[in-house]
């Protein structure tokens, strides 16, 4: 069994948005055991293996919110329905992997790829099996047929990360299948999108209110959470009318559902996955990406709305966490920490309330309460940046800044001497 770890020597982000501070943390087994500011703040025993910091900053594990690490950095979403489940599976493994090593030690998944792909991701982690984040293992994306992830033609019936489920009998079947199998949260495209149908649907409904009704009536009588995928304003008034959890996008909303949100402030988790939407607009040409493909999706309408959305979210006291779609061929999974700087440069975050975002909110999203802070009695996942994320949130985006990721207690990345040397 390790020694207990005394970090000194550090700057520490606790999580909470507080400016950092010189301080000092010990970790004994999972637990951060004490926190002090100042060096020499905590009493040292023997047995206590010291970590000099070097003036490096110690902060809680980023938490992604909005994870789609079954993905293959594809192109089209049809290309995931061509891995077969086997390779799936390695691919999976690498990118969990990637992931923690970016300094992401929680996972809040958007969804899986394929059925029981992410449920049985979750449970190889948990049993050490493999290294990786914690992880809330989601269902495929539910739609309708014509929604967003429909990739089916008439002469052909591909699949590619879609459940498609039709009518409220058949999406209780789906439901009902998928809880049974094991995922903690059902995800459900209850809107349109720019990338399915016809020009406008991200504005429409690709859901009727029974089917919804449906799919959460399901979810909550078998404790699942649940989770949407809603640009339009009338899919974001039924995820709130059907109690889902976490609401992605929301980018077209507007007049009473400002009040409606504001009243679930403390039950609704909100993610506008400004990530993709940015590197859709400006840096995804080399696949095909064509300007007039992105105003005619509105994609720059959307980067010009989500400042004054969730400028005013936040002021309403809303939630809103980092989580960009990274799992596409110009948005690729291990680049998930320039949402951070998006927060701060399109949202208009601080630095220090984006990391607050990624990290203390990580920890309610993820239903963990001792997650997400540097503080004492919480999990020892935590990080050693080269550096201040608070004075350059860039800096998370390089990995080889991030000198140390510890989750529960574990070291998975030390690039600092062992005590002794």
């Amino acid at each position: 069994m390790m020694n207990p770890q005394l970090f000194t020597n550090v700057k520490i982000f606790d999580g909470t948005g507080a400016p950092t501070f010189v301080g000092e943390a010990l970790v004994d087994g999972n637990l951060i055991r004490a926190v002090a500011r100042g060096n020499g703040g905590i009493p040292r025993e023997s047995y206590y293996d010291v970590i000099d910091g070097k003036g490096m900053t110690l902060m809680p594990g980023l938490v992604e919110a909005h994870a789609h690490v079954t993905y293959s950095n594809m192109a089209q979403f049809s290309e995931l329905g061509l891995i077969p489940i086997e390779e799936h599976t390695i691919l999976a493994l690498q990118n969990v992997k990637l992931m923690l090593d970016s300094g992401f030690t929680s996972l809040y998944s958007a969804a899986s790829a394929k059925f029981r792909l992410e449920a049985v991701l979750r449970d190889a982690i948990d049993a050490g099996k493999f290294p990786g984040p914690r992880m809330r293992a989601a269902s495929p994306e539910l739609t309708a047929t014509g929604g967003l992830g429909d990739e089916r033609q008439y002469h052909t019936n591909h699949q590619g990360f879609e459940l498609i489920a039709d009518g409220p009998d058949e999406i209780r079947r789906t439901v009902r299948t998928l809880i049974r199998e094991g995922v903690d949260t059902i995800k459900m495209n209850i809107s349109g999108d720019m990338f399915a149908g016809r020009q406008g649907f991200a504005r429409r409904l690709s859901y009727t209110e029974a089917e919804v009704a449906a799919a959460a009536e399901e979810a909550h009588m078998r404790g699942a959470w649940l989770s949407c995928h809603a640009r339009a304003d009338a899919a974001v008034k039924l995820a709130l009318k059907y109690d889902f959890r976490v609401i992605y996008h929301c980018d077209f909303i507007e007049g009473e559902t400002y009040d409606l949100l504001e009243a679930k402030r403390d039950s609704v988790f909100l993610a506008p996955a400004i990530g993709v939407i940015y590197a859709t607009a400006y840096e995804a040409e080399p696949w095909g990406i064509t300007r007039e493909f992105v105003e005619k999706s509105e994609l720059f309408t959307m980067i010009e709305q989500c400042p004054k959305v969730y400028g005013e979210l936040r002021k309403r006291g809303l939630r809103v966490l980092p989580g960009g779609d990274y799992g596409f061929a110009w948005n690729p999974i291990g680049t998930n920490a320039r949402d951070l700087e998006h927060f701060v440069n399109i949202l208009g975050f601080t630095p220090a309330d984006a990391l607050m975002a990624a990290t203390k909110w990580g920890g309610e999203i993820m239903d963990i309460p001792n997650l997400g802070l540097v503080s004492d009695g919480y999990l020892a996942d935590l990080l050693l940046v080269d550096g201040d994320p608070v004075e350059n949130i860039k800096l998370l985006q390089d990995r080889d800044n991030i000198k140390v990721v510890m989750k529960d207690g574990v070291y998975y990345k030390r690039l600092i001497p062992t005590p002794g040397m």
